[in-house]
């Protein structure tokens, strides 16, 4: 994967994958910093600081709460400011109410803002790194996957999984606007393109063409 090292974190009891890439240079870029718990916390931390990374950006898919547990820890240890898609902005005022409707206590409500907004055909570089932003709204109107084609790979949040898809029911969520963006971004890339979703298996492009029922 041209020098790209990929670890994966499951985080939560949400189970959402957390992701640190990084190359040879040290630099890394954090996707989606989801820790909950204290040790979860910990855990991604430490990551970093034993195997002695630079985290160059703290990128989100996308706002559902979820997705953003972790971000102000991040934000305060390593001196960073979350990168998101503008139109999920109101997720994040909207946070508390959130966490009531899935049995978490507003107290883990976290103060977040964007620090950067990111656009469809945004290159976001680390390292030897290129990331390329793709707007797959559908899930949540900001919903972003980040493609590194040197490495063949896409990050692509809640917007597909192995075998499925995002669940369109919540606020903001598009079921016709979620097909066609998987349709015209994603299945766009190249069919070997490894898809890193923000829940569960990895999974390719050509096989979620091929065989992913939402498109058969």
């Amino acid at each position: 994967m041209q020098g790209m090292k990929i670890k994966t974190f499951e985080f939560s009891p949400i189970a959402v994958n957390t992701y640190v890439i990084s190359d040879e240079t040290g630099e890394c870029a954090i996707i989606d910093a989801a820790s909950f718990y204290a040790d979860e916390k910990e855990e991604l931390i430490s990551y970093i600081k034993d195997n002695v990374l630079m985290p160059k950006h703290l990128l989100n898919t996308h706002l559902h709460f979820d997705h953003v547990f972790g971000v102000g820890l991040v934000e305060e240890r390593f001196n960073l400011r979350m990168e998101a898609q503008g139109d999920d902005e109101f997720l994040l005022r909207d946070m508390p109410r959130q966490l009531q409707i899935f049995g978490f206590g507003t107290e883990n409500a976290p103060a977040l803002s964007i620090g950067k907004y990111l656009k469809d055909g945004d290159i976001l570089s680390f390292g030897k790194q290129k990331l390329k932003v793709l707007e797959v709204p559908g899930h949540s109107p900001g919903s972003i996957a980040f493609y590194n084609e040197a490495a063949a790979c896409v990050f692509t949040g809640d917007a597909l999984f192995l075998s499925s898809i995002g669940r369109t029911d919540l606020p903001g969520g598009n079921y016709d606007q979620l097909i066609g963006s998987i349709r015209e971004k994603l299945f766009s890339l190249p069919p070997e393109t490894v898809v890193y979703p923000g829940h569960g298996s990895s999974t390719t492009i050509g096989y979620e063409e091929k065989s992913n029922p939402f498109f058969q």
